[in-house]
């Protein structure tokens, strides 16, 4: 199976237009004001009026109500939303679009809730105090082995990927998708040409 691809943490039309050249999947638009990598929805709008077709626009957000997610998704047409905060369970189903559920893994404890979410894919992050998402560290991949046994949903693996062991990830977890931010950055919210065409090149040697 070929691993897809969700490069996220897009801010520019620049990012957004190499990552489809290079054969993104998915682009991730992040919605959640506190992040490095936040985007307005008016210039979302703008990014993906100028996207070619076939290309999976995913609407980020972090704890938001549903109404203003209804709004945003209706706004920028997005086709997926993915739920980065304490979400529960049923809050995951009032959309009428497919839903990936972010789930922050510290240990094999944080695991079992994840059974619990009848979603579309469930994306394995690494657990941080400080920040949700975009840490650029990688967890235990074990874990996220032994959630593919687990759990019923496809799963994304994110968390500190980058060209150097995205290769190693794919190997070894083998995952329905990669999401990647920060890894293919030179700064927050701006990609790094270089390292997303290394990114791509490491994915497909699998």
């Amino acid at each position: 199976m070929t691993t897809r691809i969700k490069i996220c943490g897009i801010t520019n039309l620049v990012d957004a237009q190499l990552a489809v050249e290079l054969g993104a999947d998915a682009l991730g638009f992040i919605f959640y004001r506190q992040s490095k990598r936040y985007i307005a929805p008016a210039l979302v709008v703008e990014i993906c009026a100028a996207l070619p077709p076939f290309v999976t626009k995913v609407g980020v957000f972090v704890n938001e109500s549903e109404a203003a997610i209804m709004k945003t998704l209706a706004d920028c047409q997005l086709d997926v939303i993915q739920l980065h905060g304490e979400e529960l369970p049923g809050f995951c189903r009032r959309f009428p679009v497919k839903v990936i559920k972010a789930i922050r893994v510290r240990d094999m404890a944080s695991l079992p809730a994840a059974k619990e979410y009848d979603v579309d894919a469930l994306l394995l992050d690494t657990y941080t105090a400080e920040q949700r998402g975009g840490t650029g560290q990688t967890f235990d991949w074990k874990l996220a082995q032994q959630a593919k046994m687990l759990l019923r949903p496809p799963i994304v693996l994110s968390g500190g990927l980058t060209p150097e062991n995205v290769g190693e990830a794919i190997r070894r977890v083998e995952p329905f998708a990669v999401d990647v931010a920060s890894g293919v950055e030179a700064e927050p919210g701006r990609k790094d040409p270089e390292k997303l065409r290394r990114f791509f090149k490491a994915c497909r040697q699998n």
